[in-house]
């Protein structure tokens, strides 16, 4: 990977990335190098979705696909000292998983083989421990709540009594990510690394976050309780909705991964 730094290729490839990108924020800087690239189904709110992902050696970058291997929005930039790791067993048709755990937010994505999926994370794994020897940084002691998604919650994860409808909305706590009714969810709480302003966590969660201010040890805690309710947050739309008009075109989404400048690699294609 050391030989792609501020190679033409590498440059050339970084730029078609930031030029496919609507609205997305520049990319190229000194000694960043493009590792791979593909596409990934990220578990969103709702259901699964396709999201093309890059892999550089310093962030990870994710995004909606607009028109398959050209055109991408809603980017979202990962520093790579936030992440963690976390293999998830597969479950009958669910397969090929894993967490990708950060500050602000956990999801779990899936690959199509389990290759592809051994491929990406040991591409992640391998540049998160050299951003940290390498270059000194910080790995993150704690990362947000994976939000369990609505299909797998009929009833409501705090009180269990109330059952969803169009009448009874969905919320998920900031704190352990649970499905929870707006009844269980009245209270607001900052939670360290997610949000600097106080966010909707379920009852379970603020209680315990009374607990520990009690105990006073506020200071390691996830969670630091605020003064008030704020009953009327509004904060849980699906930031990874695509919008109506956005879905995907130019055929199937699927392409096999690209990893650069790798040697002796798996891959299913692995590029110089």
């Amino acid at each position: 990977m050391d030989r792609l730094v501020n190679s033409v290729a590498n440059e050339r490839r970084i730029a078609n990335v930031e030029g496919c990108f609507r609205g997305g924020v520049k990319l190229q800087m000194k000694g960043r190098v493009l590792v791979g690239e593909g596409v990934l189904v990220k578990m969103c709110r709702k259901k699964s979705k396709p999201r093309q992902f890059f892999l550089f050696n310093d962030i990870l970058v994710y995004g909606n696909i607009l028109f398959n291997k050209k055109k991408y929005n809603n980017q979202r930039i990962i520093p790579l000292e936030d992440v963690s790791l976390e293999d998830l067993a597969d479950d009958g048709e669910i397969k090929n998983g894993w967490i990708i755990k950060t500050r602000v937010k956990s999801f779990a994505v899936y690959a199509a083989t389990p290759t592809e999926k051994t491929e990406w994370m040991q591409h992640i794994d391998r540049c998160v421990q050299d951003l940290i020897k390498k270059e000194g940084k910080v790995a993150a002691t704690e990362h947000a709540a994976v939000w369990v998604p609505d299909s797998e919650a009929e009833n409501c994860m705090c009180c269990y009594s109330t059952r969803f409808s169009v009448l009874q909305r969905r919320h998920h706590c900031r704190a352990c990510g649970n499905v929870v009714c707006g009844s269980c969810s009245t209270h607001n709480l900052i939670v360290n690394g997610v949000s600097k302003r106080p966010v909707r966590v379920c009852d379970t969660c603020y209680k315990n976050s009374l607990v520990e201010s009690a105990q006073k040890v506020t200071t390691s805690a996830t969670v630091t309780a605020a003064p008030g309710a704020h009953p009327n947050d509004t904060s849980d739309s699906d930031e990874d909705e695509t919008k109506v008009g956005e879905s995907p075109r130019g055929g199937n989404v699927y392409s096999p991964p690209t990893f650069y400048g790798t040697e002796n690699g798996s891959s299913p294609k692995t590029n110089p």
